[in-house]
């Protein structure tokens, strides 16, 4: 049996989003600030600049329409990446949809919206190769109207559920 990416020790933790979902949102990204080190001819995040780990995205100033597929290791490791995000306050971001986690409900309210893709996710390995089907789902969350109107039409294209949140039809 094949382990879901996350839980195979000594492998790479670098998976790529797959280009289905850059497909669907239809939209170009001005940083991915989360870019992988290997692989790259694999990569198909629509991003004008990006920082890999060595230039520290983490740290990094960010501007701009900004991708985020944070590193999904340890407990809490999204908490800084997601921190920063929501303080950015534009563009999309990728996580787990852990949704009993305390720092999904600290943080995955703050979304302007929220789009669950119907189905598990298969990244994409640094060879290329797709991974198996992952053990959890995942949610892109949205801040700012470009990330919203993003996830609008990825719903509209087929790739799941959306959820907008009333503050921000209430400002919209």
């Amino acid at each position: 049996m094949t382990k879901p990416h996350h839980a195979t020790p000594g492998r790479s933790d670098e998976w790529y989003t797959p280009p289905e979902i850059f497909e669907a949102m239809g939209v170009s990204f001005d940083l991915d600030p989360c870019q992988p080190e290997e692989g790259r001819a694999f990569l198909s995040v629509p991003a004008r600049r990006h920082y890999t780990a060595q230039q520290d995205g983490l740290n990094a100033p960010w501007d701009g329409f900004v991708w985020l597929n944070p590193p999904f290791g340890g407990r809490n490791g999204v908490v800084p990446w997601l921190r920063k995000f929501m303080a950015h306050g534009n563009g999309i971001c990728l996580v787990n949809a852990l949704t009993s986690s305390g720092w999904f409900h600290d943080w995955a309210h703050l979304a302007d919206a929220m789009l669950f893709p119907r189905g598990k996710t298969k990244f994409v390995r640094p060879d290329g190769t797709r991974g198996a089907s992952p053990a959890n789902g995942v949610v892109l969350l949205a801040r700012g109207q470009k990330g919203v109107a993003a996830l609008e039409a990825a719903q509209a294209n087929g790739l799941g559920m959306l959820l907008v949140s009333k503050a921000f039809e209430v400002m919209a």
